[in-house]
């Protein structure tokens, strides 16, 4: 990135998906795929399945709402103003009941290119468990 940049509020590469709104405001390529940010606003029901990331560091900051993350050895309630930082090799889940919004921070990790990978996949694609576990890792996302 060799000049500034300004995303403005609701804009950013997006991706409208089932159970969040994501908008990239920060892309990997900007930053030789060290950092990246994605505004995500998280739909009531929204859950985030158990995982971890052997490389990937993550920090979400609370921006509104409450979200719930589950780590192996304690639960807790995030809320607005909060931070939560997620080292690599750590299992966690999430889940957000009444909807809420959240900044999140990928270091080593380039979060926007999978999240384009997926706004590009079919429904059939989704149901593969093989090929979905093989994008998961390309991306430093490792499931149960």
């Amino acid at each position: 990135m060799k000049e500034k940049e300004i995303i403005r509020q609701g804009h950013g590469k997006n991706y409208p998906f089932g159970q969040d709104h994501c908008f990239i405001k920060l892309a990997s390529s900007h930053t030789h795929g060290e950092l990246c940010f994605v505004e995500d606003t998280l739909k009531p029901g929204f859950y985030l399945p158990r995982h971890h990331h052997k490389k990937m560091l993550e920090v979400f900051y609370i921006l509104e709402g409450e979200v719930e993350y589950t780590f192996d050895d304690e639960t807790l309630i995030a809320k607005a103003g909060d931070t939560i930082t997620v080292p690599p090799n750590v299992w966690h889940a999430a889940k957000c009941e009444k909807g809420g919004k959240m900044l999140s921070i990928f270091k080593n990790g380039k979060f926007d290119e999978y999240l384009e990978r997926l706004s590009q996949m079919t429904d059939a694609q989704f149901e593969d468990k093989e090929l979905m576990a093989e994008i998961s890792a390309e991306f430093d996302i490792y499931e149960d």
